[in-house]
């Protein structure tokens, strides 16, 4: 999957979450059928799954947490656990944290399989305006910077109350105001040395050639979704 044209990919990740989120709120057994890409994807590209659950792990519980409330608005009775009655509230909660979890999951098999390079190269591919893909692109590496600035902040901090635990609440607006203005002065000479280094408003990136299976790996993947969302087999 590494190897695979990052426009592809990136494609059927956006086509994946689309047909995802498009599913009825109570179409459950066509949405664990819809599993069946990021299980592949998981398996081919030699991804952990426990690894990507702790990487998702700040995002996915906002994203579980969406419909918690559905219960308590949908109490509509819509078919039967055993004795058990299972309202519409209750399948369109699970449906909806269904639909995050596969969303996340899909994101992170892009990410985990594709540079950030590939991922701009590909936008760029598919039209993206270019100063939109040059801010993603920057978003990305600034990170970084940001990053080690605060890591340099909390050493600095620590080395100073070597004693306490964390950081005392009336320093907080001190410190990311420190944190903002030390960034920015580092982003002013990653800029400079852009520059110099003869930046003109935009990357060179080397094109990549579209090969066979580049063409046939989304093709598949799209005719199965398409199977899957329209055909009725798996129930509404």
């Amino acid at each position: 999957m590494n190897s695979l044209h990052p426009w592809g990919k990136l494609l059927l990740s956006v086509l994946y979450i689309f047909t995802v989120v498009s599913f009825d709120k109570y179409a459950l057994a066509p949405l664990i059928v819809m599993s069946v890409y990021p299980i592949f994807s998981f398996i081919v590209g030699e991804l952990s799954f426990k690894e990507g659950i702790y990487r998702m792990r700040l995002i996915l519980p906002l994203v579980l947490f969406v419909g918690v409330f559905n219960p308590f608005l949908d109490r509509q009775i819509v078919g039967y656990i055993g004795e058990l009655a299972v309202s519409g509230g209750v399948l369109s909660m699970i449906t909806v944290m269904i639909k995050g979890f596969y969303s996340v999951l899909a994101v992170y098999i892009l990410i985990a399989t594709t540079s950030i390079d590939d991922i701009c190269y590909a936008l760029r591919v598919l039209h993206f305006p270019r100063i939109m893909v040059i801010v993603v692109m920057l978003i990305y590496r600034y990170f970084g910077v940001m990053a080690v600035e605060a890591d340099r902040i909390m050493t600095a901090y620590k080395l100073r109350a070597p004693s306490q635990n964390g950081i005392n609440y009336k320093a907080w607006g001190t410190l990311v105001g420190q944190w903002l203005l030390r960034s920015m002065d580092k982003a002013e000479r990653v800029y400079e040395s852009m520059l110099l280094r003869g930046f003109t408003g935009d990357f060179r990136i080397r094109k990549k050639k579209v090969r066979l299976s580049d063409i046939f790996y989304p093709v598949i993947w799209i005719v199965i979704f398409v199977v899957i969302r329209h055909s009725g087999i798996f129930g509404e």
